[in-house]
């Protein structure tokens, strides 16, 4: 079978590129980019206002995305909607949409498993297996936001990259698929409305400070001190609390945008009011914003979420000390909603859709 390129891999300038050696006018790549973002279509022949001599010839010699929706999950209290993707190569990914009163927000994968090797984290369970190109990063968003709006949810108007993988460990595709969904012309989605999570990649952070792109940067810590942090993450054999730290206020200084440092609690770990007060003091004189997280407990890991009583406390003393903290928001907990849960129940067979048939996002089944 002759291979076709994934057009969501392309920019718009790269598209008008491609048809003006088609011999075409560069004009039709703006409509072309236009059906594709604004519009969500899955084929070139939806593209109602191109000749039909201009449809055969991107039929040719591309496709649009490469991703087949496994399956949709949406929790019992209809605020979380959790996706499994099949990818080209039969590699699986997730993708979870939030819905908030403020919009629905997306929460997106970067890559196929991962390499940081968290001690408490599923999606790197069986480490990295590839990096997504920025078609399938693409094509995550627009076939989701397709569904939701079909659902009757409305459009995706937020994103965090905080899926399966570190965004920053696939830095080049990463921040090409951010200038596409950037693109007015395009997704048009404010830099503002994204979030970056990273386990704390430090050369990575300043280089992305420096790209003059004000998107938001959520830092995974997890620990107070760096004894306790290599025990929680491996990353932490390379940089040290301090390393980062100063990166986030590297970031903060070059783009204005507060930092979020990310906390997961677990039991007995990391949850001491001693290590609150540790954590208060490191960053001390920082405008920057912590984010408690309560463990999500999986098959993966012996980590347990801490107690309620640990929680409050913990919460309490930053609180108590000028930090400013907020505890996130558990969302889609009956559909394994954390990343990488539902992948691996899937994987492990222990899930409770083993069929050999998917909904697929008009309702119909398509074979897998």
């Amino acid at each position: 079978m002759e291979h076709k390129t994934d057009i969501l891999s392309k920019s718009l300038d790269e598209i008008k590129r491609d048809l003006i050696s088609m011999g075409e006018k560069s004009f039709r790549g703006e409509q072309i980019y236009e059906w594709l973002y604004k519009k969500g279509v899955t084929s070139f022949h939806e593209m109602t206002n191109l000749p039909q001599t201009l449809i055969l010839k991107l039929e040719s010699q591309y496709s649009i995305g490469t991703l087949r929706l496994l399956k949709r999950l949406i929790s019992k209290d209809r605020h979380t909607i959790k996706y499994l993707y099949l990818l080209g190569d039969n590699n699986i990914i997730e993708c979870v949409v939030m819905k908030y009163h403020h919009g629905n927000t997306l929460c997106l994968s970067t890559q196929v498993g991962c390499a940081m090797g968290c001690s408490f984290c599923a999606s790197g369970a069986g480490g990295l297996v590839r990096n997504l190109s920025v078609g399938e990063m693409t094509a995550q968003l627009l076939i989701t936001d397709r569904d939701i709006s079909e659902l009757g949810w409305g459009r995706i108007t937020g994103m965090v990259l905080m899926g399966s993988g570190e965004p920053l460990d696939n830095y080049d595709n990463t921040l090409e698929f951010l200038h596409q969904i950037h693109n007015p012309k395009g997704f048009n989605m404010g830099w503002r409305s994204i979030t970056l999570s990273t386990c704390g990649m430090v050369p990575k952070i300043r280089l992305l400070a420096d790209e003059g792109i004000s998107i938001n940067l959520a830092v995974s810590l997890h620990a107070s001190n760096d004894e306790m942090r290599r025990r929680i993450m491996r990353i932490a054999n390379v940089y040290s609390i301090k390393d980062v730290i100063e990166a986030s206020r590297y970031y903060f200084e070059k783009t204005g945008r507060r930092v979020t440092f990310e906390y997961a609690l677990i039991q007995d770990e990391n949850d001491k009011p001693e290590h609150a007060e540790e954590l208060a003091y490191i960053l001390r004189e920082f405008p920057c914003h912590v984010n408690l997280i309560p463990l999500n407990e999986n098959m993966h890991s012996s980590s347990k979420r801490s107690r309620i009583q640990a929680i409050n406390k913990f919460e309490s003393v930053l609180k108590s000390a000028g930090i400013s903290v907020t505890r996130r928001r558990e969302m889609g907990p009956d559909i394994q909603g954390a990343c990488g849960q539902l992948k691996a129940s899937f994987l492990n067979g222990t899930a409770d859709f083993k069929t050999e048939e998917a909904e697929s996002s008009n309702g119909k089944y398509q074979r897998i």
